[in-house]
């Protein structure tokens, strides 16, 4: 069996990729860490490093049994800094999962409102991809959590947030800048920066061109909406992504309406088992607020960036 003291070792190791300061880490001795890693080893009955020139080299085992060993102590930390809050009296804490891209967009003002309430409150934000992010919250693991819209993840409940368009973004000068919105034909033959294969827009963008019979130059792919408009505000192509994004990146991009709509939700979805967090109401009114403030920025950002993209034909 593995004990605690093991992974403790395996941990420090991986931490340190040195017997050394694995041992430093611990307040042991070289031997002692060697003896321990050499038990485990054994244990497992297969190699966690390779050793290379006298330094290590984690395994891929290692690999994916460290990613396991990290879950469980950020969980144990995380206890450990909510009990401390605790009797500090610091306020109370609220967990929060969330879609990278709210993280980047809806989240950080919404945080602004709450803490101006709650000064002594604190927030932890987690950041996960679908279908993980609906795992965790079936698991009750956090007291609020972000995602676009769909069907409410088991033992939650879901309601919408923001309800809005994905927007053309456009590099500065290109000359679809000078229409006021932008059709699927006007994308025929142009660079266009796309979101991964397996994603969920990108999939239903190219089900909509398909049935244009639009021909793109899908000759670059990023991880995310923030990554494109990086590539767009270069200048290497164009693209189609959700509007909070794009209101990130107004003064580096043009941003532009679609002639036809792709819908973008952002749902807010609360636990039905977890205990009640006192703080969830307050920030859940936070959100809405930021959402409202949101949808006024999205009627004007087209407009705001007019200027920058020269000339609107009406």
């Amino acid at each position: 069996m593995i004990n605690q003291r093991q992974v403790d070792v395996f941990r420090a190791l991986m931490t340190t990729l040195s017997v050394t300061r694995a041992a430093d880490l611990l307040r042991s001795s070289q031997p002692t860490v060697s003896r321990e890693l050499a038990l485990l080893e054994d244990e497992l009955g297969f190699a966690l490093f390779d050793r290379v020139r006298g330094r290590l080299r984690a395994t891929m085992a290692a690999l994916t049994m460290f990613d396991e060993v990290q879950r469980s102590y950020v969980g144990l930390e995380r206890i450990a800094a909510t009990a401390a809050m605790l009797g500090a009296a610091q306020g109370g804490s609220l967990f929060i999962l969330s879609l990278p891209v709210f993280t980047q967009t809806l989240l950080p003002g919404a945080c602004r409102r709450f803490m101006a309430m709650h000064p002594a409150a604190s927030i932890s934000i987690a950041s996960q991809e679908s279908p993980f992010l609906e795992s965790w919250l079936t698991a009750q693991r956090y007291d609020l959590g972000l995602t676009e819209g769909g069907e409410a993840p088991a033992g939650t409940r879901q309601t919408s947030l923001l309800r809005a368009d994905e927007v053309c973004v456009l590099p500065p000068g290109h000359r679809l800048a000078r229409k006021r919105r932008i059709t699927l034909a006007d994308f025929a033959d142009e660079c266009f920066v796309s979101l991964p294969a397996d994603d969920q827009v990108r999939r239903q963008l190219d089900a909509a061109f398909d049935e244009a019979g639009v021909t793109r130059r899908t000759q670059l792919e990023a991880p995310t909406s923030a990554a494109v408009c990086s590539l767009v505000a270069q200048g290497v192509g164009v693209s189609i992504v959700n509007p909070l994004t794009a209101l990130t990146f107004v003064g580096r991009v043009v941003v532009r309406r679609l002639s036809i709509a792709i819908p973008f939700d952002v749902a807010l979805v609360q636990p039905e088992h977890r205990p009640s967090n006192p703080l969830a109401a307050s920030f859940t009114r936070a959100l809405a607020d930021e959402a409202k403030a949101l949808r006024a920025q999205l009627r004007m950002a087209p407009e705001a960036t007019d200027a920058v993209g020269g000339p609107i034909n009406r």
